[in-house]
């Protein structure tokens, strides 16, 4: 059985862990804004993370990953709005042979095109505070109304994320090593067609050592993400035996910035090894100087950056900063990497959110003598075995997902993946239909152990009250939707 509760898959995976503990700097990092350092630094905050076989028609080869940073924007940020931190590496790791190393690394990196936009008052130009002065789009190149906007480059690191062979991936039309990002979505006024403006901005890629071309979107998206995110922080201040649709989800209509990628399956896979994992980081240089006084005409920047590239976020499986690791160490998780995860053992083994729901809700919580917790071992360190586990697997967090699982199409998806008998869903990988709150909520207490008499209420349904579906997205790459609008006309 899939399910089944190993104590032998704990002991070797334990001994494991071990072997991979090493003390690493307390650099501070975050996802979702859970963690204390990033809640400063919110363009390299990584708030999701999905890995998918595209279910698109046509494209069921390909492996859709999807990237979200800087959550909980709204639409009427202006002027500024919300573009990518320029002195950051944005980047999404492959293990490919399930050694807890990056085989495979995408990294993104962006730039500010600048055009002073002035008007000429009595005689004079003068420089407009607003980062539009006219209409944008809808085609890619109709931005000469805009004060500044965003490229970037996309380059394949073959190896280890720093010192591996980097090459750069182009654009298919052209061979060009530039991309546009689109800019915000500021309003109806300044977009007559927003959806077909950032469409223009999906790119086929030509990537190094790759026969069959690829896709790249990067851009202002809707938030995916479904969450009673209040009232689950207020000590769950609501009812999880509930109905699954029983309470509003209170980042809708907030948007994130996405990195999308569509690779082709053979491109990511290594000799007979199906399974793939993977996870998102962010960097910054390690030193930053602020100038006290930049020039006024621009020519002195606000700040200096320079120093080694320092991780300051990391996410792969959802839910895992928020209510899996320690409030102590959360800055410490995301500054580390996969292979260093034994550290981290004691939160997956002997977790804290069953006994903290138990004491809110007495009955729910699975028997005492059901740990050390192999089941979230399973769940989040190694893969579940016979469904996305490597054959030789290093227990560390990522997301992992079978690519030779065949997609289902978005009509016929269980918001609830493979708890939901569908097993290309999470944790499969993950998809943006797929209700990872009430999923990993179950898994935590007991949906996937098989003993009723060790976990008794590992059927209950337990959910946030925030609910979402397949349907609810587009069912073609980057499928998350267009970014809600800064204001309606």
């Amino acid at each position: 059985m899939i399910f089944d509760h190993k104590k032998t898959l704990l002991a070797a995976t334990i001994a494991t862990l071990a072997l991979n503990a090493v003390s690493i700097s307390s650099v501070h990092a975050s996802s979702h804004r859970e963690a204390p350092f990033i809640t400063s630094m919110s363009k390299v905050d990584g708030s999701d993370f999905y890995m998918f076989r595209s279910y698109e028609a046509g494209q069921e080869d390909n492996i859709t990953l999807i990237a979200n940073y800087y959550p909980l924007q709204a639409g009427y940020g202006g002027p500024n709005y919300f573009d990518m931190e320029t002195n950051a590496l944005y980047q999404i790791h492959i293990d490919n042979n399930g050694d807890a190393e990056e085989d495979i690394t995408f990294s993104f990196q962006f730039q500010d095109v600048i055009n002073d936009l002035t008007l000429n008052i009595d005689g004079t130009p003068v420089s407009v505070p607003l980062k539009n002065i006219g209409g944008i789009g809808p085609n890619t190149t109709d931005t000469d109304n805009v004060y500044v906007r965003q490229t970037y480059t996309m380059n394949q690191i073959m190896g280890d994320r720093r010192g591996g062979n980097s090459s750069a991936v182009v654009n298919s039309a052209n061979g060009s090593e530039t991309f546009r990002k689109p800019m915000d979505n500021i309003g109806e006024k300044s977009f007559t067609d927003y959806a077909t403006y950032a469409s223009s901005h999906i790119y086929n890629t030509t990537i190094p050592g790759c026969a069959q071309p690829g896709k790249v979107f990067v851009g202002q998206r809707e938030d995916p993400f479904a969450v009673n995110l209040g009232e689950i922080f207020d000590l769950v201040n609501t009812n999880p035996l509930g109905p699954v649709d029983g309470e509003s989800n209170v980042i809708d209509g907030t948007n994130v910035l996405s990195i999308a990628i569509e690779i082709p399956t053979m491109c990511l896979t290594y000799e007979s090894e199906d399974v793939i994992g993977a996870w998102t980081t962010s960097s910054i240089r390690q030193a930053r100087v602020v100038n006290p006084a930049p020039d006024f005409d621009n020519s002195k920047a606000p700040s200096v950056e320079g120093g080694p590239w320092t991780q300051v976020s990391r996410l792969g499986m959802p839910l895992v900063n928020e209510i899996v690791i320690g409030l102590k160490d959360k800055d410490m998780f995301n500054a580390s990497e996969p292979m260093n995860d034994g550290q981290f053992a004691t939160y997956v083994t002997n977790p804290t959110m069953p006994a903290l729901l138990e004491a809110l809700f007495p009955g729910t919580a699975v028997a005492p003598n059901l740990y050390p917790r192999t089941d979230l071992v399973e769940a989040f360190l190694t893969g579940l075995d016979g469904m996305n586990q490597p054959a030789n697997v290093v227990a560390s967090e990522m997301l992992r997902l079978n690519t030779s699982t065949a997609p289902v199409a978005a009509a016929s998806q269980s918001n609830l993946g493979a708890l939901g008998g569908d097993t290309a869903g999470f944790p499969n990988g993950r998809r943006p239909g797929d209700d990872v709150v009430d999923i990993v909520l179950r898994v935590a207490m007991g949906a996937l152990i098989e003993d009723a008499d060790i976990a008794p209420n590992r059927t209950a349904p337990l959910t946030d009250g925030a609910t979402l579906n397949a349907t609810e997205f587009s069912s073609e790459f980057p499928y998350i939707l267009a970014p809600t609008a800064g204001s309606l006309n």
